[in-house]
């Protein structure tokens, strides 16, 4: 941790060094959708520099380049064309790996998908996360054998920014997004990124805080 200093030109040149280091944080002042509030308390307790208000001077001054790059006007093109959708009462059910889960979830995730309802099933190295309403978590786990269900959670949100197709031709979308939350002190549970949406799965406390930043990012 960084020993606490006063002097102004000392904390311009720790916060400089800090941005430099995080260029997500650094984009979202670029892009000038950081808070700068936010950023500044972050920085602080990160660097142990009790002086946010020099701080926050310090991010208003950290150098923007000479223009915007092709990467930040591509993303910034592509967040103007881009909408928020919310979802209430979301759960994440983690199961083990194994051919025999997957063989398990067929019936009932075929029943969820034909109902319109949420289900996103999706592998990881250790496992499968299936993430679906609150009201379907049972129908879930009673096709599973007990041991096959590692943990259930519940009382989430899902926001997701669904954006046009050339999204997936521009680089950065889901980093800044994740930096930008990140950033707020939100906790992201899940995120991922697939076609046009980029969701990211949250506690629902953090719903409003969220909703303000990501709106805030799309301008």
């Amino acid at each position: 941790m960084t020993r606490p200093n006063s002097d102004p030109g000392s904390i311009a040149r720790q916060v400089r060094g800090y941005l430099d280091g995080h260029p997500v944080i650094g984009d979202a002042i670029r892009l000038g959708i950081g808070n700068y509030s936010a950023i500044a308390r972050k920085i602080a307790a990160d660097l142990g520099q009790p002086h946010p208000e020099a701080i926050i001077a310090a991010c208003r001054r950290y150098p923007r380049g000479r223009g915007e790059s092709f990467r930040e006007a591509g993303v910034r093109r592509v967040l103007r064309k881009s909408r928020i959708e919310t979802r209430t009462r979301v759960a994440a059910i983690t199961l083990s790996q194994g051919v025999d889960v997957l063989q398990r979830l067929g019936d009932v995730v075929e029943e969820l998908l034909d109902e319109n309802s949420l289900c996103r099933v999706i592998q990881v190295s250790r496992g499968t996360v299936v993430i679906v309403d609150e009201d379907s978590v049972l129908r879930v786990t009673k096709e599973l054998r007990g041991p096959q269900v590692l943990g259930v959670r519940k009382g989430l949100v899902e926001l997701a920014v669904t954006s046009p197709e050339s999204i997936e031709e521009t680089p950065g979308l889901l980093t800044l997004l994740t930096g930008v939350l990140s950033a707020q002190g939100i906790n992201i549970v899940e995120a991922l990124s697939c076609y046009t949406d980029t969701i990211f799965l949250l506690d629902e406390d953090d719903l409003h805080a969220a909703m303000a930043v990501v709106t805030r990012a799309l301008g």
